[in-house]
């Protein structure tokens, strides 16, 4: 029970600071929207990204690494796909021109339409990035090893995490991903991790209910921070200048474009190897 509460604490955490920088396809979506002051839309588009979310940090820690042999085949054109949608929501983005008439009543009321789709569009912008469950890999493993060195119990689910990341280092998907990770976590130093602790293998049961907790607490962590976001952002907006809004929404556009770029980069990587 005590493990189980410190996996949803540490997931809860982990998802809501991982999703702090404003840097990525989901951050930028949703604070363009909340500059438009559209509050529902972020926040369907954050539900909409933390169920993708959950998708690739259940698969990762649960050690499907089946999943992802499965997927393995589709990912260049999963990839292709993103790319493709991230030009489209950069390009409407971009052409984004609020005027001072409709800025002060632009709101929940006029965009009904669009707020329905914002959960579609935070779920393919996450979804389309099968890149995810390398770093929710990674970060999981590195999170849940921290939490078991100081002494925490994780169910046993630190013990698949390694398993599961084992597994996919063995497939050569990465051959730099452990070796960096380890050095991170300074395993096998004198001045670092010696040992990390050894627990005894979960149940099959007890696995899968930790792994579900630490996928839901660390994506509801995801939403919890972009609502707050969203709300401070949608509550603020009319502090700022509209030609300073128009020319950041602007600029938030281009930059979809560079993520659609490194994910064609990425698709293209893929069909060479």
């Amino acid at each position: 029970m005590i493990a189980l509460l410190t996996l949803s604490l540490v997931g809860l955490f982990v998802g809501f600071v991982f999703s702090m920088p404003i840097a990525g396809p989901v951050s930028i979506l949703i604070t363009t929207h909340a500059l438009k002051g559209r509050l529902s839309f972020c926040i369907l588009a954050a539900i909409g990204a933390s169920v993708a979310d959950f998708i690739y940090v259940f698969a990762s820690v649960f050690g499907l690494t089946q999943f992802y042999s499965f997927l393995k085949p589709a990912i260049p054109y999963v990839l292709l796909g993103g790319m493709f949608f991230l030009f489209y929501i950069g390009y409407r983005i971009s052409k984004t021109r609020l005027d001072l008439e409709k800025f002060s009543h632009e709101g929940e009321g006029t965009a009904n339409s669009q707020n329905r789709r914002g959960f579609v569009m935070g779920f393919l912008l996450n979804f389309l990035n099968p890149t995810l469950f390398f770093s929710w890999i990674t970060s999981s493993f590195i999170v849940i090893s921290i939490v078991s060195s100081l002494g925490f119990s994780t169910g046993g689910l630190s013990n698949t995490v390694d398993n599961s990341f084992n597994s996919i280092n063995k497939k050569g998907e990465d051959s730099a991903l452990k070796q960096k990770t380890l050095s991170y976590l300074h395993i096998g130093k004198k001045d670092g991790l010696k040992k990390l602790p050894v627990e005894k293998p979960a149940s099959w049961g007890l696995s899968l209910v930790s792994s579900i907790l630490y996928a839901f607490f660390l994506s509801l962590g995801g939403v919890l921070w972009f609502v707050y976001l969203s709300y401070l952002l949608t509550r603020n907006r009319h502090r700022i200048n509209i030609g300073t809004i128009n020319s950041l929404i602007r600029w938030l556009g281009y930059s979809l474009y560079f993520f659609g770029i490194f994910l064609g980069y990425h698709a293209l990587t893929l069909w060479r190897s």
